[in-house]
């Protein structure tokens, strides 16, 4: 094992711990939407985006088309194209097409921030230490709360179930706390899922979804337009 991959593993631990507690929530929620607990562990292999896979078994458990969960996955992992080509900027030249293939798997808002955050430029094997082990916590958290959630009293995996919730909380509140644009966004993405769910009845969960998170980001765009570098 190389010292680049070590430094890799050890780098993307924290973010391999913070995915085992924050999966388990996913892993319960996906069995109480009557998803299994072997492909709610393939789901997690197989996308790595929390909030993509959130909203994937809302619209399996609503019995949604595939044209709902394509639209709702490309708005919602549409920033990890954008963390790609940022990131592209930090690779060593020994990352080819085909690494760039498999790395492209595991580009998280996380996983982001660690690799950008490098003085060196990263390189093929660093990546994949961090992404090895953030992986693992990932499906071994789904893994765990997907089989929990089949053996604790309904009572107790409603409660755990918040977790997931928890975590969208999270993420929310700090950007919210220090930019208006972003806290004027989520009322109004609140605003509007609320008035789609009363008011648009016939609407499925994952067009709601697509028509609110649609236009609260043109809301933002148009009333917080972004200042053009000097």
């Amino acid at each position: 094992m190389s010292l680049t991959f070590k430094k890799g593993l050890l780098h993307g631990l924290p973010i391999g711990v913070g995915y085992l507690s924050v999966s388990f929530g996913f892993g319960i929620q996906a069995v109480r939407c009557g998803i299994s607990v072997a492909d709610a562990s393939i789901i997690s292999l197989t996308n790595l985006t929390s909030a993509g896979q959130a909203a994937g078994i809302d619209i399996i458990a609503a019995q949604g088309t595939l044209a709902e969960m394509a639209l709702v996955q490309l708005l919602i992992n549409l920033r990890y194209a954008l963390m790609a080509l940022s990131l592209s900027q930090k690779l060593d030249n020994s990352f080819g097409f085909l690494h760039r293939l498999i790395a492209s798997y595991g580009i998280t808002d996380e996983i982001f921030a660690v690799c950008v955050g490098q003085e060196e430029p990263v390189t093929p094997k660093y990546m994949y230490g961090v992404i090895s082990v953030a992986t693992v916590g990932w499906v071994l958290g789904t893994f765990l709360g997907a089989l929990l959630g089949e053996i604790l009293p309904a009572s107790v995996t409603a409660a755990l179930g918040l977790m997931l919730y928890g975590m969208f909380i999270a993420i929310i509140i700090p950007p919210a706390k220090k930019q208006r644009s972003v806290l004027a966004v989520v009322i109004l993405a609140a605003l509007l899922s609320v008035l789609c769910k009363y008011l648009l009845p016939m609407l499925t969960s994952g067009f709601s979804i697509i028509i609110c998170a649609a236009a609260a980001s043109v809301f933002g765009a148009l009333l917080f337009p972004r200042e053009e570098d000097a």
